[in-house]
């Protein structure tokens, strides 16, 4: 870990004169890259083309199909060898292990500018942009963008939009907030298309997903008065499906709302002996402290983390921390 520092961001204007002064920027995403960590990275990555540097955005991991509809998702590059760089800023990544294999481009580069709003973030940067009340990385983004007197275009509007949309629920969930709002009306002031935007997001899901979601609400479990609800997927079930990991994506939301759930928890099995664990809460319950006993993290009423075992012992270790927290 680069920096201890923990309750006092750098101050943004040492970001961007880091910024300013690079000729050699790289900018990266999260494994399993999400809405807010593509659209973060597109965002930023296509209003820094305007500054006198050479700009590369990086993909750590495999691309969802679902994003594929942004009109600059082909200009994200996969590296085929990892070599030192003068400046890379991480985007949506609580820690360095959220980069994956690509965890040592951040230990090879000269500069690590770490931009995130999750609140467990462990502020590995040289420099740290972290502000867990933010409603997304995207959130964030459009306001250094501003901050930065750089203009917005098309590109850079659609990305930002995508990102905040699907890292608040389609503007549901709590962390949506008055500026979050504010920064959809300036989006929209700018003529993005947000109808088209919400139907490739939320309308254009393949019968693949739909089968997987099928199958997988046949082992819904509920526990605790119906309080606690779990599901899980196999490889199995996603073969037989004929789905993708990605398609994973959103089925946890259902159990959320069933009306006596308060948390939800859906168990993916990565191989015979990896699980990765997704939680999700309704009103009280801090799913973050949960995951962080787990060694994971994330956000009070979305988090996550990866149990080394199989799925029965994962639901068994999940389900007992669980129930530590709920009335």
């Amino acid at each position: 870990m680069r920096n201890q520092k923990k309750n006092l961001n750098d101050d943004i204007d040492l970001i961007i004169e880091k910024i300013n002064a690079s000729e050699e920027i790289y900018l990266i995403s999260h494994i399993n890259p999400d809405g807010d960590s593509l659209g973060s990275l597109l965002a930023l990555g296509e209003a820094l083309k305007q500054l006198d540097s050479s700009v590369t955005m990086v993909a750590s991991d495999d691309i969802p199909d679902r994003y594929s509809f942004l009109s600059n998702i082909s200009e994200i590059e996969k590296l085929d060898e990892i070599k030192p760089v003068e400046l890379l800023i991480t985007l949506d990544c609580g820690d360095q292990d959220r980069l994956g294999e690509f965890k040592e481009l951040a230990n090879k580069a000269k500069t690590v500018i770490n931009i995130d709003h999750h609140i467990s973030n462990n502020y590995f940067g040289d420099l740290n942009l972290v502000n867990s009340d933010a409603s997304s990385t995207g959130e964030m983004i459009y306001d250094l963008i501003e901050k930065m007197n750089l203009k917005f275009n098309h590109k850079i509007n659609n990305s930002i939009y995508m990102a905040i949309s699907t890292d608040t629920g389609s503007f549901k969930y709590s962390n949506t907030s008055y500026h979050t709002h504010e920064i959809a009306s300036n989006l929209l002031k700018k003529g993005i298309d947000n109808e088209y935007i919400n139907n490739k997001l939320y309308q254009n899901n393949p019968l693949s997903k739909a089968k997987l979601f099928i199958e997988t609400l046949k082992n819904l479990e509920l526990y605790n008065n119906n309080s606690i609800g779990i599901i899980y997927i196999t490889q199995a079930m996603i073969k037989r499906c004929g789905a993708k990991i990605e398609h994973m994506d959103g089925i946890i939301n259902f159990v959320r709302d069933i009306d006596t759930v308060e948390v939800a928890c859906i168990l993916k099995e990565i191989n015979n002996n990896k699980v990765k664990i997704g939680l999700r809460s309704k009103e009280y319950v801090d799913v973050s402290k949960i995951a962080k006993n787990l060694n994971g993290g994330g956000h009070k009423k979305a988090s996550g983390a990866t149990f080394l075992g199989t799925i029965d012992e994962a639901r068994d270790k999940i389900l007992s921390e669980i129930q530590n927290y709920i009335r």
